[in-house]
């Protein structure tokens, strides 16, 4: 329940921050200014302090909120799946155990008859005798 507000807020923000970087003015300096691409005076340099306008604020804040919440977040995931060995696993569930085999096999050994077979009688392992012609 906590996970899923705090999920939520972190989406909120997430917008709020967007929309208050996208919304500033641009400040007319970057990377190719502190080359000699616009001036070389030292302020273009180190940059000139401004007074922080409402959307510098915001985006300041919403940004610090964004990695709080970020970093809240993961933590909070990390508890809930901490792995388990295979070995604990199988100890916590004696309950679980496949049951004790049967005395009955599962498979019948010989086929049983079907209505179309006429029944054999089986065969027994003793010597065949034929009948001795009588002369």
């Amino acid at each position: 329940m906590l996970y899923t507000f705090l999920l939520i807020l972190l989406v909120i923000d997430c917008f709020v921050l967007m929309a208050a970087v996208l919304l500033q003015s641009g400040k007319g300096t970057g990377l190719a200014a502190n080359f000699g691409g616009a001036s070389s005076s030292p302020d273009a340099f180190i940059g000139i302090r401004q007074a922080g306008n409402l959307l510098t604020k915001a985006s300041w804040w919403s940004g610090g909120v964004f990695l709080f919440l970020c970093f809240v977040l993961q933590i909070m995931s990390t508890h809930t799946s901490a792995p388990r060995s295979v070995l604990e696993k199988g100890l916590a569930t004696p309950q679980q155990q496949a049951p004790p085999p049967t005395s009955a096999p599962a498979v019948p050994l010989e086929p049983a008859p079907s209505a179309n077979t006429p029944a054999t009688t089986p065969k027994t392992n003793a010597p065949a005798t034929t009948p001795t012609p009588k002369r």
